[in-house]
């Protein structure tokens, strides 16, 4: 059966971005390094991670995510990935503003979706079939996919980061019960995969 995993990278205090997002800072104004250290650092030590945060029949994310234009579409942004995205599947962003679907190589489109988070993962998970859903981030997007009960699973990377300040994850949805499923420490991050439990009484 499908399900639909939250990904995530944060810092040990949990926040995953900062404000302030430009072409130069993807992330807003963090320090480099802080959360994606071990991504591209030590990728073979954490190889199934990686694999798995990719390994989806589908994908949701924010505009945030996509890209650092606000307001009406313009020029020709076709995201931070270059044009061989590493989805290999259909992503659907969250927007206000309409846009024709963007064919890249190696089989990821990315749909533009004007009509809110459930219609997206709707369509998310009809192009999935079978094979999982996952909410790609950003922070604000995952928020309302846990406030909105509509994710199974969290898989987050939490690196060993004290980022002060920021966008944090879990800010405002009460309470969410999370059964730990597994963990793993590695030399730059810690994975730590939930389950989000849905039969606690009270």
């Amino acid at each position: 059966m499908s399900r639909v995993i939250a990904t995530m990278s944060v810092s040990l205090d949990g926040f995953g971005a900062r404000e302030h997002q430009t072409l130069e800072q993807p992330m807003g104004d963090i320090p480099p390094g802080s959360l994606h250290r071990w991504m591209f650092e030590t990728p073979d030590e954490n190889r199934a991670e990686i694999d798995a945060i990719v390994d989806a029949g589908a994908f949701v994310m924010g505009r945030n995510m996509f890209g650092p234009i606000r307001g009406e579409w313009s020029g020709d942004w076709d995201g931070w990935w270059g044009p061989e995205p590493p989805y290999h599947a259909p992503v659907f962003v969250l927007t206000h503003h309409p846009r024709e679907p963007l064919e890249m190589a190696g089989g990821t489109t990315f749909h533009f979706v004007t009509d809110g988070i459930e219609a997206a993962l709707e369509r998310a998970k009809a192009a999935a079939g079978d094979r999982d859903v996952h909410i790609a981030g950003g922070v604000s997007t995952t928020n309302q996919y846990l406030a909105a009960g509509l994710v199974d699973e969290l898989m987050l990377q939490i690196s060993p980061f004290l980022l002060g300040h920021g966008l944090r994850l879990f800010d405002g949805i009460g309470p969410v019960p999370l059964e730990l499923l597994s963990s793993r420490g590695a030399s730059l991050v810690t994975h730590a995969h939930y389950r989000v439990v849905r039969d606690v009484a009270g």
